[in-house]
């Protein structure tokens, strides 16, 4: 369902709810364990969510150029789950995107990077290479070329979603590539992206960890679900 509402006064109405109920005291945890890098209303995950599944199903959501509108005054604001409500909204209106929309993403990885953000928003990213596959290698070959360490980020692990349709060649390659990162986020996930494969094929993510230099904390995080026996790399 579409919105009547203008994106001004749906912006200032749903984060009027938000803010009616948040809690100064998880707040203060949330900014602390954010690094102080955001300002936070003090609202759990189950409750923003709650929230925003009210509004949304009350009120609509946006599409096309308002979502966009609507997705980037969200994250002029402050508080974090005013980006979480613009990520939540944006994956309810994915299916009705236009292949165009990649751009969109992009430029929300961009906003306000932290690895909550980008993590949330390389689920939409693999959704949307479902439906436009001839958009993954080139988009992703262009994030991995970027030097931007969250494009980056994502271009790794959002195959993660993909479980047995992975393209391994691709995802070993891209790792790789960064092999020589000395970023924990990259380097995290390396191996978050690894480990997930191994769910699939553990062989070939043995295989591929044995053969190459790759960071410890890569590798640790690649063989985390094998057993003992396995991990003699």
């Amino acid at each position: 369902m579409t919105t009547q509402i203008s994106v001004k006064n749906y912006l200032e109405e749903i984060k009027t709810i938000l803010k009616d109920n948040g809690n100064p005291e998880t707040a203060q945890w949330q900014i602390a364990y954010m690094k102080n890098k955001f300002d936070y209303f003090g609202l759990k995950a189950p409750i923003w969510m709650g929230i925003a599944k009210a509004f949304f199903k009350e009120h609509g959501i946006f599409d096309g150029e308002e979502l966009k509108t609507f997705g980037r005054h969200c994250f002029d604001e402050p508080q974090r789950e005013m980006h979480y409500i613009a990520i939540q909204m944006t994956q309810q209106a994915l299916p009705r995107q236009a292949e165009n929309f990649i751009f969109f993403l992009e430029e929300l990885i961009l906003s306000k990077s932290w690895w909550d953000s980008v993590d949330g928003l390389t689920k939409l990213v693999a959704l949307h290479f479902e439906r436009f596959p001839h958009q993954m290698r080139p988009t992703t070959e262009g994030w991995m070329v970027s030097n931007n360490m969250w494009l980056q980020r994502v271009a790794i692990t959002f195959q993660r979603y993909y479980k047995k349709k992975t393209d391994a060649a691709m995802l070993f390659d891209y790792i790789l590539r960064l092999a020589h990162s000395t970023e924990f986020f990259i380097q995290k996930g390396s191996g978050w992206a690894l480990r997930e494969y191994s769910k699939i094929d553990p062989q070939a993510v043995l295989d591929f960890v044995g053969k190459h230099d790759l960071p410890r904390l890569t590798r640790r995080e690649a063989i985390r679900l094998m057993d003992d026996s396995s991990t003699q790399v």
